[in-house]
């Protein structure tokens, strides 16, 4: 019986049992596919990562990102909460604040400042809903949609849409089984929305559901807030060098926070994590 070691780190939040958990298993090479596939579907959290020896010159490690169903080539909470975990364990010790992930997106740029990590986002593929598409989504969300929404590909594949404002998001009572007949219809994994908060301050409320991958709505996600950032940017809404907060899971009790900044073209994200359960997982 091998004994990995195993920990669960909640990330966008320095607060445990808030933002959104991730199970990381670290030295975690002995283990096939079908291994992982199965803890990950035993975990049942929206996603759970395997830390890995890495292949990629340069690379400091290597990710493999399962949710219970299927596996990913990047998230953006799982791959912040490892980064977390290795950091924490001393497997990775960075150089000037930087250090690199591979996983099945490339080659990934992390960095730490003070408490918070950042990824450099894989490239975004862009594409436009046409009037139809529109229209489906708003009897999918029975809900009222600014501007042009659009298909986000970052990995992960996301409808995002701006709702207008952030009581227009956090009223949405979404239709799970119509949401799930959507997004395979668009072969998407879910739909990401988004609303301007009143502070003033340019930050955001998101809310981002996915049913059809057993994720009816994500706590607090990465990938889908790199997806509304690429929206922002393509439609001269945040200007190169911005910076802006998203507000996430406050819905469903979590109230992560999610920071964006946007830099020479590309997108960066960043958060917090804190580590809620530490211990060893046992395989046979």
């Amino acid at each position: 019986m091998r004994r990995l070691r195993f920990k669960q780190v909640d990330v966008f939040t320095r607060v445990p049992f808030r933002g959104n958990p991730v199970a990381v298993v670290l030295e975690a090479d002995p283990l096939s596919s079908a291994d992982m596939q199965r803890v990950a579907a035993w975990t049942n959290l929206s996603e759970t990562t395997f830390v890995l020896e890495p292949t990629a010159p340069g690379a400091d490690y290597r990710l493999r990102i399962f949710t219970p169903r299927h596996e990913l080539p990047f998230a953006g909470h799982p791959t912040l909460g490892s980064a977390h975990a290795v950091l924490e364990a001393g497997l990775v010790k960075p150089k000037g604040g930087k250090f690199r992930q591979e996983c099945g997106a490339g080659v990934l740029e992390l960095e730490r400042d003070g408490d918070l990590t950042w990824v450099k986002a894989p490239p975004q593929q862009i594409t436009p809903l046409t009037g139809e598409q529109k229209t489906g989504l708003g009897r999918t969300l029975s809900s009222s949609i600014v501007g042009e929404p659009v298909v986000v590909r970052v990995g992960p594949v996301w409808v995002v849409a701006d709702l207008g404002g952030s009581a227009d998001v956090d009223g949405l009572t979404p239709d799970m089984s119509a949401i799930a007949r959507f997004t395979d219809a668009l072969g998407a994994n879910g739909i990401t929305v988004f609303g301007a908060t009143r502070k003033g301050d340019g930050s955001i409320h998101v809310r981002s559901f996915a049913p059809a991958g057993g994720i009816p709505e994500d706590p607090v996600c990465g990938s889908g807030n790199i997806s509304v950032a690429a929206y922002l940017s393509r439609s001269g809404k945040i200007d190169a060098g911005g910076r802006y907060t998203a507000r996430q899971g406050m819905s469903i009790g979590r109230d992560g926070e999610v920071r964006l900044r946007v830099e020479g073209g590309a997108i960066h994200l960043g958060g917090e994590a804190v580590t809620c359960v530490e211990g060893t997982l046992s395989a046979g």
